[in-house]
């Protein structure tokens, strides 16, 4: 069994309505929208399909929100799990692709297929853990050769994004997960961050325990609107966020990071093996 979830937000109709129609052509069973929204405006959408799960529920934050669905989908028994951004696009025979990579390695538990923009451009959304340079300072620091070089090896752009990678750090638009390691581990968001950066910390303790792949075999198309980049408001919930992080995690001594940040360098042959 295939679950999926989304979760909505004054969400424009006309994304929501894309997203479902690819969700109804691929071998999902099942997908949970949980409408955050002030009202539940959307909720005509289960009466579209016998696939639709629809919870209205009070603006919890984003990994909150899929927390619900992840508990439903363990409840019914789902092998595997998708969470998705509402402004993405896919061809719905890749789900099916995806499942069939993971069915043939055990150990891996999160996929992220290459993701582009509209115009067909990469979007670099596999990482290093980050350090604070990398989530808040850059954001205020000139844009000079140095700072792009230390942002490309953030992202692991000279990798060419055209090989499978073990990343420690992806993004959260499209997360198609195994779901006996969340039960197994009970391995779910933490609840404390409201918006931004739950990914990053979800991701980190997936790669704890299992592989987390980047697969660029298939691709999907993400309307990526960086709100953080274009709002005050969202750019303040993204550095709290970030705060909260590296207050979890660490600031400036953190050993795990810089171990798995090693680790998938040498994989990548960025760096030799002592």
């Amino acid at each position: 069994m295939i679950t999926a979830s989304i979760v909505l937000y004054h969400t424009q109709k006309t994304e929501i309505t894309t997203l479902l129609s690819c969700i109804e052509q691929s071998c999902i069973d099942i997908v949970y929208i949980i409408d955050n929204s002030s009202n539940d405006c959307f909720r005509f959408l289960e009466k579209q399909s016998n696939k639709i799960r629809y919870i209205y529920n009070k603006n919890l934050g984003y990994g909150a929100s899929h927390n619900i669905a992840l508990h439903e989908a363990i409840d019914i028994g789902s092998d595997f799990h998708l969470m998705l951004n509402p402004d993405i696009r896919f061809f719905p025979d890749i789900i099916s692709a995806l499942l069939s990579y993971m069915q043939k390695d055990d150990d891996v538990t999160y996929i992220l297929p290459k993701v582009i923009y509209p115009d067909g451009t990469i979007q670099y959304l596999c990482k290093l853990l980050p350090t604070p340079f990398d989530l808040i300072f850059r954001r205020f620091t000139p844009n000079t050769k140095l700072t792009q070089k230390l942002n490309d090896k953030y992202v692991l752009r000279n990798s060419g994004y055209n090989k499978v990678m073990n990343p420690p750090c992806l993004s959260g638009c499209f997360m198609f997960l195994r779901m006996s390691t969340i039960k197994e581990n009970n391995l779910f968001f933490d609840e404390r961050f409201f918006m931004y950066c739950e990914d990053f910390d979800f991701i980190r303790r997936l790669h704890r325990i299992a592989k987390t792949i980047y697969y660029p075999e298939v691709s999907i198309i993400h309307d990526h609107a960086k709100e953080s980049y274009k709002s005050t408001k969202m750019m303040i919930e993204h550095i709290k966020s970030a705060i909260k992080y590296f207050n979890k995690w660490g600031w400036f001594f953190d050993k795990e990071r810089k171990s798995f940040n090693q680790q998938v360098l040498r994989e990548l042959g960025f760096t030799r093996r002592r």
